[in-house]
This record gives structure tokens, C-alpha cells and sequence, in this order.
């Protein structure tokens, strides 16, 4: 239903496309629909049982009646197609690149901080990555890139088959974006808390580099969570970002260190759980693997955190492989 609705220029709220995040929920009104694939994780028992569906997994069996909680976002672009070219790759871990793309002098991409765009493939397969850079440095894209083993893509990419190359991207898409502050009373904004998981961290990025480079003026706390020292790829420039920004507090969390490792430890939600006091006086953006967003989903709903301040992005594995289907290109990895 999700893959329809975007066809006929409905840009309905979603994110993974996979059935885990539940971004793309709504209220069956009437009608009747089934999941060819079993109920996606995404929807809770209780959920279903008070008549909401996943959009990205539902098929409809009849005409349907649908209440959906968010149709569109104030001032969200056009999606485009445009042509771009690769500047230049840099290997930032043994799995990470980092991917920038320029656009042509006569072409413009607007986007919201924690948007993602498709890099368009053969075949009509498409690859789907989040922009790390802010909308104010938009003529250069950063894109953080995981090594998918047996990807067409990554696989060229980090071999340096494509370097330079010439690509086509479709974008903005998604609905994982920066909001004003809610306001708290009338002297105080809502302070921001940023909880992300491996390359999870690109969208957060973006938003980061927005705020401090505006010169906004938020309460910022940036978990990241990553597997081992190696992980932490872009380490060195959150650090020195946090030193320029003293808005902003940085703590990476890994959940499988070296013994060396002086940090944090343990699974980056739960260190959040264990730190943060009054845990619902924060807009919280969550950007991760399925199970991270549904921990926060869950965990950080019980804690006090209403649903309307809590945004969530769902990094899921999946190669871009040929069988590969545009229901699935908002995977990201």
C-alpha cells in the first residue's frame, strides 16, 4: 500500500520499508487487508487489535478507509531525479566510507536535516542512503557508506571501481527530520537528545552540523552506539565538534570493547536509560538498526517520552542485490 501510495505522488510518513520501524502506521477504517509475509515485527499485538496496520507491508483485499496520523511535513520538497557525479570517497573504518557527491552547477537539491536519498542502479534497484551534510552545504553530499559483503554497489565502491563515476540519485525522501524546539514554558526549549546506531549516525549528523553551524542555540546529547573500537569511524570529528559546541555533549557507547576501553559499555538505549534524568522533557531522534528503534520505541515510551516528540529512523541491513524491489529501498545500511 505504502509502494502505491509514493507511486501516485503520496508521500505518506515511512522510513525502513521493511516492517520494523512502524513510521508507517495508520488506523484501518474499513476494508480488509493481509500481510502475504506474517505481521511485521513492527506492530505490536495490542496494536493491531485496536485496528492499526503498516502500510509498507499491508496488501489490500477490498477498498479501503484509512486515518493516517501524518500525511505530509510543512515545507518538505519536491522529490527529484538528478545526475551527480562521485568527488570523492574517503575510507574512514574497515566498513565505512564516507561518499561525497556533487551536483550540477545548475541544479540545487533542498532537503531537511535528516533526509535520505536513492542512489538509482541498474534494473530499477536503487540504494538508499541518509545525508550527513547539512541543507546549507547541499552542492557537496555526504553519504556515510557501510561495506555490504556481496553488494553491486558497496563492493564497487570500496574496491574503487566507481571512483569518479557518474550517478543518478532521486531525493529528498523520508520523514526523519530536524524540528523546532518543542517549548518547554515560555523562557525555556526542549533540550535534544540524539541516540545513534552505526551508520544510523549520517542523519544525526546532518541535524548536528545544522544546529551548530546556524548558530542555533539547543541543549544537545549525542549517544552513539557502536559495536568496537574500530567501529567508531567518525569519532575524531564528533569530538571536535563537540569541543567547538559547548551546547553539545558527545558519548559513544560500545557494546563489544577491547579491555582497554576506558568508555562506556553495554547497548547504547540502555545507557541513555541509565544517564538521563527526566527523560521526558527531551525531543529525542533516534537513528539506528530495527531492534535499537524498538527498544526506544518501547523503553523510552514507558519513561515518559510522548509518541509526537519521539522521531525514529530504521537502518536495516539488506545487499543490493538484482532481486532487490523498490518496497524495499528505503533500507538503508
Amino acid at each position: 500500500m505504502l509502494d502505491a501510495a509514493l507511486d501516485a505522488g503520496i508521500n505518506l510518513p515511512h522510513s525502513c520499508k521493511s516492517g520494523n520501524c512502524g513510521a508507517c502506521r495508520a488506523r484501518l477504517l474499513q476494508g480488509e487487508v493481509d500481510y502475504p509475509n506474517g505481521k511485521p515485527l513492527g506492530l505490536g499485538d495490542s496494536e493491531a487489535a485496536e485496528g492499526l496496520i503498516l502500510l509498507c507491508q499491508a496488501h489490500p483485499r477490498s477498498d479501503l478507509s484509512l486515518e493516517t496520523f501524518e500525511v505530509s511535513v510543512v515545507d518538505l520538497a519536491a522529490v527529484k531525479r538528478l545526475p551527480c557525479r562521485i568527488e570523492r570517497a574517503e575510507r574512514w573504518s574497515h566498513d565505512v566510507m564516507s561518499l561525497y557527491l556533487r551536483l550540477p552547477a545548475a541544479e540545487r537539491l533542498e532537503f531537511k536535516p535528516g533526509q535520505y536519498i536513492d542512489i538509482l542502479l541498474s534494473g530499477g534497484r536503487r540504494r538508499s542512503f541518509s545525508i550527513a551534510s547539512p541543507p546549507h552545504d547541499s552542492r557537496l553530499l555526504e553519504l556515510h557508506v557501510r561495506r555490504a559483503p556481496g553488494g553491486e554497489f558497496t563492493e564497487h565502491l570500496f574496491s574503487g571501481e566507481i571512483s569518479n563515476a557518474l550517478l543518478n540519485i532521486e531525493g529528498p525522501l523520508g520523514h526523519f527530520i530536524y524540528r523546532p524546539p518543542t517549548r518547554l514554558s515560555s523562557a525555556e526549549d526542549a533540550p535534544m537528545l540524539l541516540v545513534g546506531g552505526g551508520t544510523g549516525l549520517a542523519p544525526l549528523m546532518s541535524m548536528l552540523r545544522h544546529v551548530t553551524e546556524k548558530g542555533l542555540r539547543r541543549d544537545m546529547r549525542l549517544y552513539w552506539g557502536v559495536r568496537n573500537e574500530r567501529d567508531l569511524y567518525a569519532h575524531a570529528a564528533l569530538e571536535l565538534m563537540a569541543r567547538r559546541c559547548a551546547d553539545l555533549r558527545y558519548r559513544p557507547v560500545l557494546s563489544e570493547p577491547s579491555p582497554h576501553w576506558q568508555g562506556r559499555r553495554g547497548m547504547v538505549h540502555e545507557r541513555v536509560l541509565g544517564e538521563i534524568e527526566e527523560l521526558e522533557r527531551y525531543d529525542v531522534y533516534a537513528s539506528g538498526p530495527p531492534a535499537m528503534i524498538e527498544a526506544v520505541r518501547g523503553e523510552f515510551g514507558r519513561r515518559g517520552v510522548a509518541a509526537a516528540r519521539l522521531h525514529f529512523d530504521s537502518f536495516d541491513y539488506a545487499p543490493d542485490s538484482p532481486a532487490r524491489q523498490r518496497t524495499m529501498a528505503a533500507t538503508k545500511s
